[in-house]
């Protein structure tokens, strides 16, 4: 049995994003307006009819799955290898207290896959932890698999799946609260992967 779609979905907005904070493992809850986002985006998320749905057991992700299982009667099965980049002592900062504090080291994160903030993790080590939620799904599942997550992990995972050099990692660009990526098994072989859609969703 071999995965043949994978769709990954973030969750909604949080009072992070809108503050410009760094989650990483904190446990933020969605806004009304990131509940409104999981709502509408629930039934167009159902079309592409998961077989099995995971999500990050933090609350933000899981609030996002529930509205998923709301419309579709999906079971949720959670599992904290999907959680965001641990960012160690930058979580709850903002982009500016972090360059004041640590000044140009956020640009260095960006840029470089595979550096981790000081007490976190790297954004390679990131994707080896959601690559072997992919392969246990590899094992279970052979049509389409629903991952509801975070922008990190989900940037991270999508150039990882897709075999790129860390160095071209950073060009893929962040994905916006409630929009997915979808990822197929390549023709030949079906072993590779090929992206369908990035950063996709509804209109704003």
């Amino acid at each position: 049995m071999t995965l043949q779609r994978l769709v990954l979905w973030r969750h909604g907005e949080t009072e992070f994003n809108v503050t410009g904070r760094i989650q990483g493992h904190l446990d933020s809850e969605l806004t009304e307006v990131g509940l409104e986002q999981a709502k509408r985006a629930a039934p167009v998320v159902a079309e592409f009819g998961p077989e099995v749905v995971v999500s990050s057991d933090l609350r933000r992700a899981r609030a996002t799955a529930a509205a998923f299982a709301e419309v579709s009667g999906h079971e949720v099965r959670l599992d904290k290898r999907l959680r965001e980049t641990h960012v160690g002592e930058w979580q709850g900062l903002s982009g500016a207290e972090v360059e004041d504090g640590w000044p140009g080291w956020m640009g260095t994160w960006r840029a470089q896959p595979t550096w981790a903030p000081p007490g976190g993790e790297s954004r390679v080590e990131v994707a080896e932890r959601a690559r072997e939620v992919v392969r246990e799904l590899d094992e279970s599942c052979g049509g389409t698999a629903l991952v509801c997550a975070h922008g990190g992990l989900i940037t991270a995972l999508t150039a990882s799946l897709l075999e790129w050099p860390t160095e071209m990692w950073p060009s893929l660009g962040g994905v916006g609260n409630c929009r997915w990526a979808v990822l197929s098994r390549n023709a030949v072989g079906r072993q590779g992967w090929r992206l369908l859609t990035y950063n996709g969703g509804l209109p704003e």
